[in-house]
């Protein structure tokens, strides 16, 4: 054995011996030789293997299996699924294999980990569904699956760049909302910045450097802000620590865009944490409350930044309490009140709030969420990316609290309507909804609900789900039920087509032949014989012309192909470039050698960081990075991404809205059209103004040719006297 392979030996045996180590409680000498087993399993397999990064391929599911343990709180065989989790996939090992020697429920585990292996197409979407069948039986497939994803993460700067931005959009597609919704919120927020680092690596490097420019800062901040605090803890004899917790990097950067403020303008950095032990014999409820007395004798608080997640813990199963109070420096600090039990929980998730819940907790929020996923994925002619969209959409959401007319308390997302309150409740109230009573006002079934509100559903047996009805719901639970009811009215659509359709073929002695059915859609314009089928039972294709139809000819190959050649003409030749995936594409202002469109969603300028996406007719589509259509498509379509570079601007001009706010002065609007028309030079397409109360507001279209003269002109614009904000905005 050379020296280079004993030095590996040592390290992956002392990284194995680390996991051993990591258990909170003590392990069972039956477990522990159960673990040991699994790794000389595992290594044995992999022998040989090794990561992109170089390393002995087995490391990887030794440090998945060390998340498992340390930062999720999992047993004995979810490490043992972790540390087998790639067995079966890259080895010649089967399940039967793993469970004749680890037993069914270790192999069912590993199963549902091969089966969400690999990148979201739509066949990947589908398997995810399929895995999620099995949340509400046993969520550590999950789990282990966010310890996966959070490793290849944290060693990802050894996979090429198109590989990183795929990797990247996929966690902040559908993993970083999923380890939120599921209470990880440590793992939550490390998924995201490092998203981030990768995806945007110049404004990572940028708001980490301001961070630890202001660290000293707030370390002070923490030890002024808490002095006075724990000394009314200490003479109130509680037990408890505080730290100060500043946001994270993702947050921050989120916060800007969505927001449109800089790095200087986030009040709320810093978030200071009080985790107590309780005392016995009064309820936890009450003493947080009662921390929350002490710290507003102290400091006072802002009247609607009070959050009561105790009374009505968060459906990921979040319990704390919090208060934002003005600090001695007169600034807002954000303080969160926690006992040991739920800091626990905020920090690892399902597996505390379930180890608890053997205690004695009842059921929560998190407990009926899961009840209801298996109902959403109970459709399997359901579109699987369709599917994956809307799981999305209620994986971040916020709560509110909503009463029946009997005082039964139901939780929604923040912003669901009327209609979204009647699916939740039932099927068939949804169905028939035509409105509600909000607080015993008549409102209709678009009208969003706040929290507090208390609904009573109104119906109609006449009543039955409209296409404009999805525009009004936003939970998955209502869109895929209105969905639902479409595909049934889809299928008696069909069945009554086809029944037409084969009684006027068997009239003519026809057979309903694939070249007959071909030849009818093709007649028609049509994709498919189920569209062909839906049209004539829905009325849309009349049959009278059947004969004549079927005598029609079809047009020769080579002239229907010389028409189309003459019809495309030179862009049948762009369309058909090759593209190398594997290089950069250059974005040429040419346009007879352009073969890209910018995209409409996110209107990218030269010098924004781009990617392109590669349409199936060939010509590529070029979107911002931090668009959310391009998230999607780089998370869903991968393999169609290319990496594109602008190449100078020098013709070229391109719609850019610009946001402008200050104070109202006299001649404002002429300093700012002066500086954009005469100093610079800008074309403008629109602008629209608005002042009242003394501020102004303006909506000013321009043409730019690049970021780099946008950047100056907003510096200029920042310093005519009265403007205070200038910002980008999407057009």
């Amino acid at each position: 054995m050379d020296l280079q392979t004993e030095i590996e030996k040592r390290e992956i045996e002392d990284l194995f011996e680390d996991l051993i180590k990591s258990f909170t409680r003590p392990l069972s000498p039956e477990n522990e030789q159960l673990i040991r087993k699994a790794f000389q399993f595992a290594n044995a397999a992999h022998m040989g293997v090794r990561r992109k990064s170089g390393e002995p391929y087995i490391i990887h599911p030794i440090a998945v299996a060390k998340i498992v343990v340390s930062e999720i709180g999992l047993g004995t065989k979810s490490v043992l699924a972790a540390i087998l989790h790639d067995v079966v996939e890259d080895t010649e090992y089967t399940l039967d294999d793993i469970e004749n020697m680890f037993g069914a429920k270790v192999s069912s585990l590993v199963d549902g980990l091969t089966k969400l292996s690999g990148t979201f197409d739509s066949k990947q979407a589908t398997n995810f569904r399929k895995m999620l069948l099995t949340l509400s039986d046993d969520v550590r497939v999950i789990l282990i699956k966010l310890a996966d994803r959070l490793h290849n993460m944290r060693t990802l700067e050894s996979m090429p760049y198109q590989k990183q931005l795929k990797i990247t959009s996929e966690t902040l597609y559908i993993f970083a909302p999923l380890a939120h919704r599921l209470g990880l919120y440590a793992i939550k927020t490390e998924l995201e910045d490092l998203a981030l680092k990768y995806k945007n690596p110049e404004i990572f490097q940028q708001i980490e450097l301001k961070l630890r420019t202001e660290q000293e800062r707030m370390n002070y901040l923490v030890f002024d802000f808490a002095k006075p605090i724990q000394e009314k803890l200490y003479t109130e004899n509680f037990d408890f620590t505080i730290s100060g917790r500043p946001k994270s990097i993702y947050s921050i950067w989120n916060k800007m865009q969505t927001k449109n403020v800089t790095f200087d303008e986030i009040y709320d950095l810093l978030a200071v944490r009080i985790v107590f032990k309780p005392k016995e014999g009064i309820s936890e409820k009450r003493q947080c409350f009662d921390i929350l007395s002490l710290i507003t004798d102290v400091y006072t608080p802002k009247p609607d930044r009070i959050r009561d997640w105790i009374t009505i813990p968060k459906a990921n199963g979040y319990e704390a309490l919090h208060v934002t109070v003005m600090g001695p420096e007169g600034q807002w600090v954000e303080v969160q009140i926690r006992t040991e039990r739920m800091d626990e929980i905020a920090e690892r998730g399902f597996a505390a709030h379930y180890r608890y819940k053997e205690e004695g907790a009842s059921e929560s929020e998190l407990d009926k969420w899961l009840l209801k996923i298996r109902e959403l994925l109970g459709n399997p002619e359901s579109d699987a990316l369709d599917f994956l969209d809307e799981f999305k959409l209620n994986l971040y959401s916020q709560e509110i609290v909503i009463f029946t007319p009997k005082g039964e308390m139901k939780m929604l997302p923040k912003g669901a309507t009327v209609l979204d309150c009647a699916y939740d409740i039932h099927s068939e109230l949804g169905n028939h909804c035509i409105g509600a009573k909000v607080n015993h006002i008549l409102v209709p079934m678009s009208h969003v609900l706040k929290s507090g509100d208390q609904v009573e559903i109104l119906t109609s047996d006449k009543q039955s789900p409209k296409p404009s009805w999805i525009e009004s719901a936003i939970t998955a639970r209502a869109k895929s039920k209105i969905r639902d009811s479409f595909k049934q009215e889809q299928k008696r659509h069909i069945e009554d087509g086809r029944n037409q359709l084969n009684q006027q073929l068997e009239k003519l002695t026809v057979k309903p032949s694939s070249n007959t059915l071909k030849k009818l859609i093709n007649h028609y314009g049509l994709h498919t014989k189920e569209q062909l089928y839906a049209e004539i039972g829905m009325g849309l294709v009349s049959l009278d012309n059947l004969e004549t139809t079927l005598l029609e000819k079809s047009v020769n190959k080579f002239i229907k192909f010389w028409k189309l050649s003459f019809s495309f003409g030179g862009d049948k030749k762009i369309a058909n470039q090759i593209i190398d995936k594997k290089k950069p594409y250059l974005l040429d202002e040419d346009q007879k050698k352009a073969n890209y469109l910018l995209s409409l969603c996110c209107n990218p300028i030269p010098g924004d960081d781009v990617v392109g996406f590669v349409s199936d007719d060939g010509r590529i589509m070029i979107h911002n990075k931090s668009c959310p259509e391009a998230v999607k498509l780089m998370s869903s379509h991968g393999d169609d991404i290319i990496e594109a570079t602008w190449t100078k601007s020098k013709m070229l001009f391109y719609l850019t809205h610009l946001y402008i706010r200050g104070f109202d002065q006299q001649g404002i609007a002429n300093k700012i059209t002066n500086v954009i028309s005469n100093e610079y030079g800008i074309n403008m397409r629109s602008i629209n103004l608005d002042a009242h109360d003394g501020i102004f507001e303006g909506n000013f279209y321009l043409y730019i040719q690049n970021t780099e003269l946008l950047e100056t002109l907003i510096t200029k614009l920042l310093n005519i006297k009265g403007v205070d904000t200038v910002n980008r905005k999407e057009i």
